[in-house]
């Protein structure tokens, strides 16, 4: 039976990006090594290096004067690296969920932290729409995707301070006007690789302004003076993200994945719309997400929660079950995610409609 994996992260790649990786793992570049046993300095691995980050730039149309990073930590790390390296004294930040609410307790640990809007008065099931920034503010900082809520910001905000963006589940997922930004990051793990690289997009100018020590490793500045070779990167995500790159620019590009992925959402949504059973935890529709389909079983039939799981498991279906902070359903469908998984769920959720 074809399994059709909708894991939020680590979450579904693509064939190729399998493919390549595991030849790598065997013999990378000719070497008669692994991609995982040879020096991250040798010129077969910075060429690796050197092409992910031009593919990046490429495929984002990224402007003169950023630099791309690939480092380790997650975005995690990220929520204490740019307050680190960006908050002077005040930062805001937009609340839209879990995610968010983490990176402002650590942002809260380098000053002071505002929250420009947040949602979590309905459980974060909408984007704000009315959002106060403080002009005195360094930065303000935006989650794009909420993977566990099923919202996603489609706006790249025009604000009068730098913006940040957490773009961990929905980067590549759409064009991106990078120079509204001075840091964009993301985890690899859904949208680019497997877990163990973190994608950063950093504007230049924008560091070395703040005045406090900096731990070297969470500078910035150290990881762009040696083009993330400071120390030795995680070799293997960074590879197969490279592979991700490469499929993504012969798909077309991020302007066809927002086509595809625009398609595939439309589809679920339409079937949770419309199926007695299930309802969207997003009420708004122009917020809900195209990556994270968060959806739950009508009152009526809630008491069918634990037999769907079963159902659909015994269908094939990995990895549907919502965050225990929603419950219900989650369908992950990012930019791997083949038109036809995406059918076959939705034939899941038909066939089990006709037994009630």
């Amino acid at each position: 039976m074809k399994k059709h994996n909708f894991y939020a992260g680590p979450s579904i790649l693509p064939e190729f990006t399998k493919e390549k990786t595991a030849e790598a793992i065997m013999n990378f570049a000719g070497t008669g090594l692994s991609v995982m046993e040879v020096s991250h300095r040798s010129k077969e691995f910075v060429a690796v290096m050197d092409e992910a980050v031009a593919l990046v730039k490429e495929l984002l149309k990224v402007p003169e004067g950023y630099s791309v990073l690939f480092l380790q930590g997650g975005a995690s790390t990220q929520f204490l690296m740019a307050p680190y390296n960006l908050l002077d004294k005040k930062a805001a930040y937009l609340n839209t969920g879990a995610w968010s609410a983490k990176a402002i307790k650590e942002a809260k640990f380098f000053g002071e932290v505002v929250e420009a809007a947040s949602s979590k008065d309905a459980n974060y099931n909408y984007i704000p729409k009315k959002i106060d920034v403080p002009s005195d503010a360094s930065y303000l900082h935006v989650t794009t995707n909420n993977t566990i809520y099923g919202t996603q910001l489609y706006t790249d905000l025009d604000v009068d301070i730098p913006l940040v963006g957490d773009m961990s589940s929905d980067i590549f997922s759409r064009p991106i006007d990078i120079s509204k930004y001075d840091l964009i990051y993301a985890g690899a793990q859904k949208n680019l690789g497997p877990a163990g690289a973190t994608l950063v997009i950093v504007k230049n100018s924008a560091v070395g302004k703040i005045d406090r020590q900096i731990p070297t490793m969470l500078n910035y500045q150290t990881h762009i003076d040696k083009d993330s070779m400071f120390n030795t990167p995680s070799v293997l995500p960074v590879f197969a993200s490279l592979q991700t790159l490469r499929w993504l620019k012969q798909n077309g590009g991020v302007e066809a994945m927002e086509q595809t992925n625009i398609k595939k959402a439309a589809m679920l949504y339409d079937e949770i719309d419309r199926n007695k059973l299930f309802e969207s935890t997003v009420p708004n529709k122009e917020d809900r997400s195209k990556m994270n389909v968060t959806f739950v079983m009508t009152p009526e039939f809630a008491e069918f929660e634990k037999e769907f799981l079963d159902f659909a498991s015994e269908k094939g279906m990995i990895g549907i079950k919502g965050h225990r902070s929603v419950g219900g359903f989650r369908a992950s469908i990012y930019n791997a995610m083949p038109v036809e998984s995406v059918k076959a769920l939705i034939e899941t959720m038909q066939e089990f409609e006709k037994t009630k």
